[in-house]
């Protein structure tokens, strides 16, 4: 990733597709563009799954709570 932002949601109410947008809405305010990519804890997805223009995908690297959205350009 060469742009990246450390996004922490530990809303146990919002659904991980909720985090996961107000993450990368966030991303766009910050950036001006969306990100291409967000990183979650293994534990909380299993396989890669596409989030509106978000392609989420596990990672044992990331914390709980922590998203990890990012663009390539």
């Amino acid at each position: 990733m060469n742009t990246g932002l450390m996004w922490l949601d530990t809303d146990g109410k919002r659904s991980l597709e909720e985090k996961v947008q107000r993450a990368a809405d966030h991303y766009r305010e910050k950036y001006g563009r969306f990100p291409e990519l967000c990183l979650v804890n293994s534990r909380v997805l299993s396989e890669d799954r596409k989030v509106g223009r978000v392609l989420v995908q596990p990672s044992k690297t990331v914390l709980p709570g922590h998203f990890w959205l990012g663009s390539s350009g």
